[in-house]
């Protein structure tokens, strides 16, 4: 199970029209014992662009190592 407040990578087709696979965002609820996520995804000025909920398997802890990339949703 993945703690709260962790960030994470979406790792599927995002259920999201502006999310894209790779987005990084931060496990905001845990759901059955970590079975799913809340997870929210913000830009750069700290505003939510989604808040979207998550198999287990549709993400994954962020990396050490890997690095974090900029793009504009709109």
């Amino acid at each position: 199970m993945i703690a709260e407040h962790s960030l994470v990578v979406l790792d599927c087709e995002p259920p999201h029209e502006r999310l894209n696979r790779g987005d990084v965002g931060t496990i905001v609820h845990i759901y059955e014992g970590g079975r799913a996520y809340e997870v929210e995804f913000v830009d750069g000025s700290g505003h939510t662009v989604a808040l979207i909920t998550v198999n287990a398997d549709d993400v994954r802890p962020i990396a050490a190592g890997e690095l974090l990339h900029a793009r504009r949703t709109a």
